[in-house]
């Protein structure tokens, strides 16, 4: 019996077969057995025979997947899928079940030397996965380009090595949370190495100078996501129940939202919903406009629409194949709702117009809230779920000191001069209780140095929100301009117009000039990461648009300006972590915990600042209402575990992952200090952060409110909210038109005039 009735599918391209089916069908059944992927035992275990290969047939999926592959390029995917899944399931047999990590580890070892960057392979193969891998590594790589070679390099890795995280999870029986499971199951579930097929498959290369640029990895990583989820639907019962597998979806949110199987189950077809609207959003809006700012050529452009559209016969094809593949739970999901049996409607190809538009029709609600939010919704006092501190705190003695100097660099450079902060508004803030927390053993000037980054930085954004936005041109050329004051050579910057120009080119000079070129252009990435992020944020307020879940969460790591955090925080306590392991596993499970931990604080503290007083749609509280359609307390708990939830994450990684990490690469004493006292100085930064939301006034109603009547130019008493907009004529202006608003004065950059919100639930639309 199966334990879900499969939910309605988006389902918005139909899908096509490709003719040469049958010869695909012949040639990678010759080839399974040439490799002696069928009825060879392998340490006493047959892993497949040949009923297993043809009722799974991995042709269908590819000719599917691929309907416009010519013969030669179809038999050559088809093979590498039989190949991953036989290693899926080769490895599942020797390792998993058993819970061999070590010579689990060892054998992963063994097959990255079947995938040379450059040159022969030298190694002898000793089983079928590795002399699958020797063959088609051979057919296929030496006829890409460098920049395709290096990204299907690093996919295949990730998918073969990650393993280790869903085998770990097993012998812990640790379920991922949400945040953590999406982000390796990409690499892990191998859809990024299937979005390399597509180029192959097509003779279509997404130029390398765009390939790594957001639009691109957006619609890879939405292509991945969607492919995933739905896998998970389909092999719930296979993995769960008969093999023990944690690392699905479905499980991850049943024990993360305490619910029931079913309702996990549409809860990740919502998010595979969400993820297929936000690959067309980009695909439709962000890449066009990649190509003009990159200036990419019409061949490359042609090329880039070839795979856009290749993974969305991927999606079509992937979800006709788990329709028909005995290796995956499908009774009745060529028609989903009318119990295991009922099939409504008609099926088979020639026939999806109907399952589509009732699909579409289907996922309409979720779209449309996505677009329909009215922003400065009132919310009135807000109840937080307890936020207590991650980890004890420790405050700079130096804070005192700190404090006394807090408005003299504002003052020195003119960010009390321009109509967003006053002198009230900057203490409210208490941006050195901030600094201090973070930076405990900081001497006075490195506190003073984080001190000013982090003011800046928060005075950026609340020049972004009140000022900029939702004028997407005006907040384009305030960043470009930001830009030229981070020089990573001798050129010198040009002249100041505004305060927030004047005090990044001073934090620019006294924070690089101790450093190396290079180490600059990691620096400089970090602060245009934030910027840039900042951009998109524009672009949806203009668009009136609530972020997909997913995309939410990993621009918001930039838009809080998590890495330029952790750069600071990391120059003022001289601690670095070793490059050869700077990507490793556990380092990033480390960064990117505390990040998220830090931004869903600051989303659940800031939550009626940014929705009520400012109108933005960029807060985690809304993000959850909208993709759930639960109610304000409801969302509000959910983040608050998620945050719970990646602070667990964190002490796992540094209490479990980091002694496996010292073991694995075999690290000295001094490297193991390194990494110790890094995740002291992570610990640090959320608990100094954490902190500061706790104590700063920054978020109280009363300071809200003070701020909205001295925007206002009236008394605090003459609460804005009886303020009515101008010209008011019963209903809200259109939420694409901009935020509804009082305009004084002149607009635009360099006028710093501020464009006050009007009281949102005021008579004239309440």
């Amino acid at each position: 019996m199966q334990p879900f009735v499969l939910p309605e599918f988006y389902l918005p391209h139909p899908a096509r077969l490709n003719p040469h089916l049958d010869g695909a069908r012949k040639h990678c059944k010759a080839w399974a057995y040439t490799m002696d992927m069928i009825d060879v035992p392998q340490h006493g275990t047959v892993i497949w025979n040949e009923h297993d290969l043809d009722s799974h047939d991995y042709a269908l999926l590819c000719s599917y997947t691929h309907p416009d592959a010519a013969p030669r390029e179809l038999d050559l995917v088809t093979d590498w899928y039989v190949w991953v899944f036989y290693f899926d399931d080769h490895f599942v047999e020797l390792f998993k079940r058993t819970g061999d990590i070590e010579h689990a580890r060892a054998y992963l070892d063994r097959l990255a030397r079947f995938m040379p960057a450059d040159g022969e392979i030298t190694e002898t193969p000793e089983n079928p996965v590795e002399r699958g891998l020797t063959d088609l590594w051979n057919r296929t790589v030496p006829h890409r380009s460098p920049g395709w070679r290096r990204r299907f390099r690093e996919s295949t890795r990730n998918l073969l090595d990650e393993s280790l995280w869903e085998l770990a999870n097993i012998n812990e029986s640790r379920i991922a949370n949400p945040i953590e499971y999406v982000a390796m199951r990409r690499k892990v579930g191998g859809a990024p190495w299937s979005a390399n097929l597509v180029e192959h498959s097509l003779n279509a290369e997404v130029p390398d100078e765009i390939a790594a640029q957001r639009p691109m990895e957006v619609l890879r990583d939405c292509f991945a996501d969607a492919v995933h989820l739905r896998n998970d639907l389909f092999s719930y019962q296979r993995e769960v129940e008969d093999e023990g597998e944690l690392s699905n979806s479905v499980l991850v949110f049943e024990k993360f939202l305490d619910c029931s199987t079913q309702e996990a189950a549409d809860a990740v077809n919502d998010l595979l919903t969400s993820r297929l609207h936000q690959f067309e959003h980009t695909a439709l809006t962000e890449v066009p406009a990649l190509f003009e700012e990159n200036g990419v050529p019409p061949a490359g452009r042609a090329e880039t629409f070839a795979y856009v559209k290749g993974l969305q016969d991927w999606q079509s094809g992937g979800h006709e194949w788990h329709l028909r593949s005995s290796r995956y739970m499908n009774k009745g999901a060529l028609d989903t709702r009318g119990g295991p049996e009922l099939l409504r409607g008609p099926t088979g190809l020639g026939t999806s117009a109907a399952r589509i538009f009732r699909s579409v029709v289907s996922t309409a609600p979720q779209r449309t809230r996505a677009f329909t939010h009215q922003p400065y919704e009132q919310l009135g006092p807000v109840a937080l779920p307890a936020l207590p501190l991650p980890f004890p705190l420790r405050v700079s003695p130096h804070l005192t000191a700190e404090r006394k100097r807090i408005a003299d660099w504002p003052l020195r450079i003119g960010l009390l001069s321009e109509g967003v902060w006053d002198t009230t508004r900057l203490r409210a803030s208490d941006i050195p209780l901030a600094a201090a927390g973070i930076c405990p053993d900081a001497s006075p000037e490195q506190l003073s140095l984080t001190n000013d980054w982090l003011t800046w930085g928060t005075y950026a954004d609340d020049y972004y929100a009140e000022v900029l936005a939702p004028d997407l041109p005006a907040t384009r050329l305030t960043t470009e301009r930001l830009k030229l004051f981070m020089p990573t050579d001798s050129a010198p910057p040009p002249s100041t117009q505004t305060a927030l120009e004047t005090g990044l080119a001073d934090l620019w000079q006294r924070t690089t000039g101790p450093l190396s070129p290079a180490e600059r252009e990691v620096f400089r990435a970090a602060v245009e990461s934030m910027l840039d992020s900042w951009v998109w944020e524009a672009a949806n307020q203009a668009q009136n648009r609530i972020p997909d879940p997913i995309d939410y969460v990993e621009m918001r790591r930039r838009t809080f300006g998590s890495d330029l955090v952790t750069s600071v925080s990391r120059l003022a306590n001289s601690r670095t972590v070793p490059p050869e392991i700077r990507r490793n596993r556990v380092i990033e499970a480390l960064e990117d915990s505390a990040a998220d931990y830090l931004w869903l604080v600051n989303d659940l503290v800031s939550y009626r600042k940014e929705i009520e007083y400012e109108g933005d749609l960029h807060n985690a509280v809304l993000v959850v209402r909208s993709f759930l359609d639960v109610a304000q307390d409801r969302a509000l708990q959910i983040v608050a575990d998620l945050a719970a939830a990646r602070l667990a994450e964190f002490r796992h990684a540094a209490d479990v992952g980091l002694p496996g990490l010292f073991a694995d690469y075999g690290l000295d004493a001094e490297a193991r200090a390194t990494l110790t006292e890094y995740a002291e100085l992570l610990k640090n930064l959320m608990t100094g952060i954490a902190n500061w939301h706790h104590e700063s006034a920054r978020y109280t109603d009363e300071e809200l409110d003070r701020v909205r009547a001295a925007q206002l130019h009236v008394e605090p008493s003459a609460t804005p909210k009886a303020l009515q907009h101008p010209g008011c004529t019963g209903t809200p202006p259109t939420p694409l038109g901009g935020k509804p608003g009082l305009h004084l004065g002149a607009t635009g950059l360099g006028t710093q005039s501020l464009r006050i919100p009007a009281a949102p639930h005021s008579t004239c639309w309440s």
